[in-house]
């Protein structure tokens, strides 16, 4: 489903499961499962816990750290990129999984409301 590799997948799960945000258990019905409170645990504590990978797909350029031009440009934008940023890991400190967990468990209920309305319209 994730199209990656599963080397990576273990990875972050074990990140998680330091922190204790999950647990595996081994064998025949084992897997993963949540292990908190999910109205203690928000986006920027699962950002930590997967080790704070970069949140921006740009950023300065470092192809050439002798030029004039892209030191320049870097020196303009890196404010921006900072301020960037700390928004964004503050808004994502906004967010609990309780909070995701509603919000998915309101998006299911209103699908199966529009799955059940096109029935009764077109069956």
């Amino acid at each position: 489903m994730m199209n990656t590799n599963p080397v990576v997948v273990r990875r972050t799960m074990a990140g998680l499961r330091k922190q204790g945000y999950v647990q595996s258990e081994k064998g025949h019905g084992g897997g993963w499962r949540l292990s908190c409170d999910l109205a203690d645990v928000t986006l920027r504590h699962i950002y930590t816990a997967v080790g704070s990978p970069s949140l921006l797909a740009i950023g300065n350029r470092t192809e050439s750290p002798e030029c004039l031009v892209e030191q320049a440009v870097n020196a303009a934008l890196q404010q921006t990129f900072d301020e960037a940023e700390e928004l964004l890991l503050s808004r994502l400190g906004d967010v609990t999984l309780a909070k995701l967990i509603a919000d998915c468990r309101a998006r299911i209920v209103a699908h199966g409301r529009q799955s059940k309305s096109r029935e009764d319209t077109h069956g």
